[in-house]
């Protein structure tokens, strides 16, 4: 097993090179300065790039110690805190251990103690609860949602927030395994509150539901639900692209170079922007209207298509609602024209929200299942806040 253990000191000079963009993501999030000092710290387990932790660390949270498999990941995981570090003054001089490795297999003495932190956050694997996977009762990645729960018990934090997919909230299959972790959660000596979030309603340009299960120390009050932000008036793709430097340029330049090829027996739906008009599972992208879920699968075939002469304005419509009309009057397809391509990585993570400033580490391969992986941190901040007004403020 690879093993590092690290802790990064004064993180904003940790950071590595960054796009044209600049660093000015407070306006991005619409969150005012926090001040020199946290309002709470923070474990992260299973952080991945950082979606969680950037919510949490806009909110006024700092973190303490951070656990990641990933080494790409945990490289952009660092990038990240060190690009929010030279805006927010109590990340400025944060000091954290970062252990890169496997949690289930970390020594004893390498884990945080009891009181090590206010708050734990995390989102384990969850590759065998998903229905973009095989949905495999046995798959051993399940077992990562009670091992946060041990560390839960071991810390003993005032709050937790365990993320994972819509199945394991709504997927009878998994309603044991739901409940197990509720009455575990309880057991522990925690008000429990499960609930299942779309962060197209928190100001991301994604309709992407998760389950969030929120547990609050008995003795605090009990966690409610975030009041959404952008319920009615919800961003859209173009408005996400808008934010980058034209395709191609420095800043927006991060390709997927999966061909783009008309399916030879297409699966129709009512909708060109559903169903499977193209090779793979990559489907064009309506720029009026939020993305649908990024799959950590990207980087293919499976890499949403942008149509780019609609996003430039040259036609009024993308050319896909043509082609898919022709298609279900079961006419020749048509050749694919050159303006449609695939999201690039740069629009993958404006499209999760992420600082648009951030660099992202490893294969482009990798790149894009970091992103897919991710917890928008828009949504973050909304679940962020709510525990800061009802616990810590």
């Amino acid at each position: 097993m690879l093993l590092e253990v690290t802790t990064p000191e004064h993180t904003a000079e940790t950071a590595t090179e960054q796009t044209p963009l600049g660093d000015d993501f407070l306006s991005q999030y619409a969150v005012p300065p926090v001040g020199p000092n946290a309002l709470g710290t923070f474990i992260s387990l299973y952080a991945g790039a950082g979606g969680l932790d950037i919510g949490f660390s806009l909110a006024g949270f700092k973190p303490v110690w951070v656990n990641e498999l990933d080494a790409n990941a945990a490289q952009t995981h660092r990038s990240a805190l060190g690009v929010l570090a030279k805006q927010m003054p109590h990340l400025d001089t944060a000091q954290y251990d970062e252990v890169v490795g496997d949690l289930s297999l970390l020594d004893d003495d390498l884990v945080p103690k009891k009181g090590a932190a206010d708050l734990i956050i995390g989102g384990p694997p969850c590759q065998g609860f998903s229905v973009g996977g095989k949905m495999d009762p046995l798959d051993p990645r399940s077992r990562h949602v009670f091992k946060f729960l041990d560390i839960v018990a071991r810390v003993q934090p005032k709050a937790f927030v365990l993320e994972n997919v819509k199945a394991l909230y709504s997927n009878r299959r998994w309603a044991g395994t739901r409940a197990a972790l509720e009455r575990r959660g309880r057991g522990l000596g925690y008000k429990i509150r499960t609930i299942l979030l779309n962060a197209a309603d928190y100001g991301v340009p994604q309709s992407r539901e998760r389950m969030f299960m929120i547990g609050v120390r008995q003795d605090l009050p009990a966690p409610v639900v975030p009041v959404p932000t952008t319920s009615e008036g919800k961003l859209t793709v173009r408005d996400a692209l808008s934010q980058l430097p034209p395709f191609g340029s420095v800043g927006n330049d991060t390709f997927c170079v999966a061909q783009i090829k008309a399916a030879k027996v297409p699966v129709l739906r009512k909708s060109p922007y559903a169903g499977m008009l193209f090779n793979g599972a990559g489907r064009p992208l309506n720029l009026d209207s939020p993305s649908g879920t990024l799959p950590a699968t990207m980087g293919g075939n499976r890499t949403p298509i942008i149509d780019q002469d609609w996003l430039e304005g040259k036609t009024t419509t993308s050319w896909v609602v043509g082609h898919h009309s022709t298609r279900l009057n079961n006419e020749a397809h048509e050749e694919v024209p050159g303006s449609l391509r695939r999201l690039t990585v740069e629009e993958a993570a404006a499209l999760q929200t992420f600082p648009l400033a951030m660099t992202w580490h490893g294969p482009v391969s990798s790149q894009f299942r970091q992103i897919g992986n991710a917890v928008p941190p828009r949504l973050a901040l909304a679940v962020a806040q709510m525990l800061r007004d009802v616990v810590f403020v």
